[in-house]
């Protein structure tokens, strides 16, 4: 979910963030019945924070997209956990996570993936970020390298202005406006490149995951971080700043991506040397469409040797 550039348009619930109704909790119980993670709750840089941990061996950390949660990584999750420590956090007021109390902004928020990684991973991690997830990640990297061993985009804003297209971003603003079962269909349809196979493999999983998303949407507090944490990191980064980035650093895209178009990724792949691998047949979240491509993708990135950095 992108382009919050708007005041939050509801306000169907006093629900603080982290204080989810008994439904909401069942549905993302749902739909992380079976997955190989236990959620354990950290205090980060004053933010009350979720996190889905599990799994054995180097540290992966996982950063979802704006107005969503930790369990949109749910599909690729189980192969990963194989290999790797998964570290999959509510970002800063999504989800099951809180708010600081001096409120939320681009210092706050890096403070609290910093003190996240420092809590949770015994050496440098994998970062891996989607959408806000790789802004916010890309931007942690800039000046803190030594705290990550590599770093993936997937679909990432902050290369270039956010320009979706017409009809994505028409969706998008109809569901947030609405947030019911019926427009949070309509926007995920262009959020992918075959939303019926999704519905179709995921099962009862998607309709778990749609609930819970529609209800957090519907929060003011959870609409109020995600129009914050894109106010703040939504924004095109400086190519100075990216330059900046001395971590191996790989991009991955869906192909048919109506948020974030792939030419942006081959322009950014071309000015700053990092490797680009396309997804086929998906939309803005090949790990939620394609997630056995996704996790062959992210494991031959990890697995290629590291190139030398332009300084």
């Amino acid at each position: 979910m992108y382009g919050l550039t708007e005041e939050p348009l509801v306000n169907r619930s006093t629900d603080h963030p982290g204080t989810d109704r008994d439904g909401s909790n069942r549905d993302r119980a749902r739909l992380l019945t079976g997955v190989p993670v236990a959620e354990r709750r950290f205090h980060l840089a004053g933010i009350p924070t979720a996190v889905l941990t599990g799994g054995d061996g180097p540290p992966l950390v996982l950063l979802h997209g704006p107005g969503e949660f930790a369990g949109g990584w749910v599909r690729v999750i189980p192969s990963l956990a194989t290999t790797h420590q998964i570290i999959c956090p509510d970002l800063p007021g999504h989800g099951s996570s809180g708010l600081p109390a001096g409120g939320l902004d681009t210092e706050a928020t890096l403070a609290w993936l910093g003190e996240l990684l420092v809590q949770t991973c015994a050496a440098p991690p994998v970062l891996v970020g989607r959408v806000l997830g790789g802004a916010i990640a890309a931007r942690f990297a800039i000046d803190h390298g030594d705290l990550i061993d590599r770093l993936v985009l997937v679909d990432t804003l902050g290369l270039e202005p956010f320009a979706p297209a017409p009809r994505f971003e028409l969706a998008m603003h109809r569901f947030f406006a609405n947030p019911i079962a019926a427009t949070y269909d309509r926007f995920m349809d262009f959020c992918a490149y075959d939303l019926d196979r999704v519905r179709d493999e995921m099962g009862d999983s998607w309709a778990a995951m749609g609930a819970y998303a529609v209800e957090r949407a519907g929060t003011p507090s959870v609409q109020a971080a995600a129009f914050g944490l894109m106010g703040s990191f939504g924004t095109t980064i400086p190519p100075a700043d990216l330059a900046r980035i001395t971590v191996p650093t790989t991009l991955v895209w869906g192909r048919h991506d109506l948020a974030t178009r792939l030419a942006v990724a081959e322009t950014a792949s071309a000015a700053l040397g990092w490797p680009l691998h396309v997804i086929d047949d998906a939309g803005d979240d090949p790990a939620l469409e394609r997630p056995e491509a996704f996790v062959a993708t992210l494991r031959a990135a990890l697995a290629a040797p590291v190139r030398e950095v332009r300084t």
